[in-house]
This record gives structure tokens, sequence and C-alpha cells, in this order.
């Protein structure tokens, strides 16, 4: 009797395991701007409800193609996507976060902060009209600074890269011969450099190889400890890439200005704003393929909201503003499952 009591205790408690309901991690994919933010966020997450993030740092084009092949439960970019796009693709778009790109470089005895740059000398960097560090365009704008004769070694990203929208948004605002030849894209070609995979593959490059200069996501020239640049912004103000210059060039944003929120705020005016700023995106269906995965991102993205904005500004993001959290949150209804009905009540 006593065995088949401890047989029949096992055998429930086997069911009881096979059916109980499992927490799955969320699954996402897309740009590299925002990989530091969302790591944090994922291991704080993570350690308060036992659910993972299981996010692929890919770049903004990767992270595109896998949401609309439905390989993922959101994808990520930096590159806003268009009303006609994101009607196209059935998605539901928002921003999470902002931060700021900034040039690096790489010369011996410049730290960060030493050069300024202004708009249209960059452009002409990376159109390869400028092409030593000696130049008497760039030796204008640092006259005490002791600059090698060099080449410049340019360094961009190969992959499809919101980061490279935005930069190149920026210097075709700038530079009217930049945006005639190069354009504003995710991926464009470049008349000259060296490409390389992601933020982390722009960092590497730029710190392995002297007399370089890159872009790259503040948060990873600040873990790194590259150099970057100040940059001369509208108002002829030179500006250093610190989390009050990105707030300054995100205060005057209007997010209802674009479909799914999608402002870039490149270029703003304000003394004190970093010129290239941007806020990153998250791409889900309207109709979920998996309605309960979707409703544990949507969780995810509340909690990040509401109890991550201290360790964005630790790596120098900026947290949204609460009204714009709300009007998110609103958003959210859209999203629904195979009965139509909304899968997630925002508290």
């Amino acid at each position: 009797m006593k065995q088949s009591f401890v047989a029949l205790f096992a055998a429930l408690a086997a069911t009881a395991a096979a059916t109980a309901p499992v927490k799955a991690d969320i699954s996402g994919a897309g740009a590299t701007f925002p990989y530091p933010i969302y790591a944090k966020w994922a291991d704080a997450y993570k350690k308060e409800t036992n659910i993972g993030l299981n996010y692929q740092s890919i770049g903004s084009g990767g992270g595109i193609k896998q949401i609309e092949a439905k390989t993922v439960t959101f994808g990520a970019s930096d590159m806003p996507l268009s009303g006609e796009k994101l009607e196209k693709g059935g998605l539901v778009q928002f921003p999470t976060v902002m931060g700021g790109i900034v040039p690096v470089v790489n010369l011996d005895g410049v730290k960060a902060n030493d050069l300024v740059f202004d708009g249209p000398t960059l452009a002409k960097i990376y159109l390869g009209e400028i092409k030593t560090w000696d130049d008497p365009a760039i030796k204008k704008l640092n006259p005490s600074v002791n600059l090698p004769s060099s080449a410049i070694a340019v360094v961009s990203r190969s992959d499809g890269s919101g980061t490279t929208f935005v930069w190149t948004n920026y210097l075709s605002k700038v530079s009217p011969d930049f945006k005639a030849k190069v354009g504003s894209n995710t991926s464009v070609q470049f008349p000259v450099g060296l490409g390389a995979k992601g933020n982390e593959g722009v960092a590497n490059n730029v710190m392995q190889t002297k007399g370089s200069i890159g872009y790259v996501e503040y948060a990873y020239a600040k873990q790194n400890k590259l150099a970057n640049t100040k940059l001369i912004n509208k108002d002829g103000k030179a500006v250093e890439p610190v989390i009050t210059a990105f707030q300054a060039a995100a205060a005057s944003a209007d997010w209802n200005s674009a479909p799914g929120m999608g402002v870039v705020l490149t270029d703003e005016p304000g003394a004190d704003s970093w010129p290239i700023t941007n806020p990153t995106f998250i791409l889900m269906h309207k109709k979920a393929a998996d309605a309960a995965a979707a409703k544990e991102a949507l969780k995810f993205f509340e909690w990040a909201y509401a109890n991550g904005g201290k360790m964005a500004e630790a790596l120098d993001y900026v947290p949204l503003p609460e009204n714009v959290v709300t009007q998110i949150k609103k958003s959210w209804a859209e999203i629904v499952g195979e009965d139509n009905k909304p899968i997630f009540a925002s508290n």
C-alpha cells in the first residue's frame, strides 16, 4: 500500500510539473544602440520576476526583418518606421529611451572632449574630402591641439543600422553635398572607410586603429573609454555629450508629429542641445501571433518605464517624460489577440 501511494504521488507530481504554466523568456532583436540599457533592465527584471529577456543585438535592419518575419515577440529600431510601413506591416511602434550618438577618435594624446567638430567638417570626412588630421578645416576648429599629418581612418557601420540612419540624417541636414551624394538610411554607401558590425564593432575598430574616427551610441563610448569629441550645435555652441545635452535636444520634441511617435531629434535648436540625439523604438504586431508572449513583453516594458529610469540615466540615456509614457500605454490597446481583444491592461 505504501509503495502504491508513493508511486501515485510521484505520478501526480510529474503530471503537475508537466501541466504547470512555465514562465518563458521574452524574445526580441534589433538595435545595438539601446542594448546596454536593455541588458541592464533585463538583469534586474529577471531577479524580480524570474523572467528573462532574450535580446539579439543585431542592428535595426535585422530587428525590422525579424519582427516582420514573426520570429521574435518584438523588434527594435533606432530608425522609426513611416506610417505607411507600420500600416503595411500591421505594426505598433513606441519609443523606450533617448540617447546620443557621438563621434569617437583614436589619436595619441587626445582625450575625451579635447577635439571639437562641426557638422559640415564631419560630412567632408565621411565623404572622403578631408583626408588627414591636420587638414585646415580641422585645425581651424582646434587651434590649440597638436594634430598629426597622418591619414584619417574612417569607420562606419557595415550592417543595417539605426545608428547609421541617425548619423546620416544629421549629416544630411547640415551638408547638402552629403545629402546628395550619400543620403540618409540604415545602410548607405560611404565613399571612404572601413565597415564594422554593430556599435560594438565600431567601438572595437576605433580602439584598435590609430588615427581612426567612428560614430557610436554614447554608452559604448563611455564603457570602452573612447575619446569622444565635442560638437558645435545649431545655435553655434560647442557642447559635450552629456545627459543634460540629450535632454535639452529632446525638450521640444513633438511626439505627435509622426506616426508611432517616430520623431528624429537631430540638429535640434537650443544652446545646450546635443545635435545627434535620438529615441529608440520597439515594434510589435497589432495582431499578436502569441498573445501570452506579447503580454509578457508589454509587462516588461511597463516595468522598465516605472523602474528603469535611474538605470537608464546611469548609462547616459534619457528616460521618457511621464506624459509620453502614458500615451504609449494607451497605444498598447491596439495590440490584440486572436479574439481581437486587447491583450494587456496597464496598471
